[in-house]
């Protein structure tokens, strides 16, 4: 099996959201206990594992270092990326995942399309949640809710950047949460008057992942979220600076379409390739 390692969401190796993928050599996955093994061996918060169904469909499972997860926004626009790098795939294609089948289209850009978001429900009493980030005494003006487009991620706003930049999170606390409320990640956000539609952060500590430089599913989530607040109209291009607090900056961009579907897309730089010798 041949791997590579992309940062996603750049054009610049050594930014971005840096994930592994690997291409099978074989019709049939690995066990799931070895594909675990080479995600924990790569250490990366994702690792997505490739195969070839078509010249135009590909099935794609994602592996972080401590569990299967249904889908990886990052890890498919590097998978892409590298396929079309690779001679692979080009133009619209179908990418199989246990969140459902997507549209992905292909190139040096890769745009693919998100689960089917919805808001899973709102949080009432939101204390907990900010105490964990060490934010205290904060009525949010906005809902936190938990939104879905192929994960469920906690959506809280904050009142600016410098306090999302000074957040101490209390990684014990959030993992405990995440899990409470069947979420993967506390995705947090705020805005400022500056081209952006809103910076980012997202802490996953439930599946080993304290921070994320680069998340496509929940930053469709936000997208989402945004647009049942009001903030968004039918249909809007949105970019997402995340990673800032990591030293890796990375522009996550993302479009509601007529149709009401969500496209989060970007590009990748490969960093590193191998065989694994197993």
């Amino acid at each position: 099996m041949r791997y590579f390692v992309l940062d996603a969401f750049t054009n610049q190796p050594f930014g971005g959201n840096p994930a592994g993928v690997v291409l099978l050599d074989s019709e049939s996955f690995p066990e799931e206990s070895l594909m675990l093994q080479i995600a924990a061996e790569l250490r990366y918060s994702e690792t997505a594992f490739i195969r070839r169904d078509s010249e135009k469909e590909f099935t794609v499972r994602y592996f972080t270092p401590k569990a299967e997860v249904d889908l990886c926004g990052h890890a498919t626009i590097a998978s892409f990326v590298l396929l079309h790098h690779e001679g692979l795939a080009s133009g619209e294609c179908r990418c199989h995942t246990q969140a459902g089948d997507l549209t992905v289209e292909a190139g040096e850009k890769v745009m693919m399309q998100m689960a089917t978001p919805r808001i899973v429900s709102t949080i009432e009493d939101t204390n907990e949640l900010y105490k964990a980030l060490g934010v205290s005494n904060y009525r949010p003006t906005m809902p936190v809710q938990i939104a879905y487009s192929g994960l469920n991620d906690i959506m809280l706003p904050l009142p600016d950047v410098a306090t999302l930049q000074n957040l101490k999170p209390d990684m014990n606390a959030v993992a405990a949460l995440t899990k409470r409320y069947d979420s993967v990640s506390f995705h947090v956000f705020a805005f400022a008057n500056d081209g952006y539609t809103a910076h980012v952060r997202d802490f996953a500590p439930l599946y080993d992942i304290p921070e994320e430089s680069a998340t496509g599913t929940a930053n469709a989530a936000l997208t989402y979220y945004l647009q049942q607040c009001g903030c968004l109209g039918v249909e809007a291009d949105c970019a997402f600076l995340q990673g800032e607090a990591m030293g890796r900056p990375s522009v996550v961009a993302t479009q509601i379409r007529k149709d009401g579907t969500i496209y989060v897309g970007g590009t990748a730089a490969i960093v590193a390739k191998g065989e694994l010798c197993v």
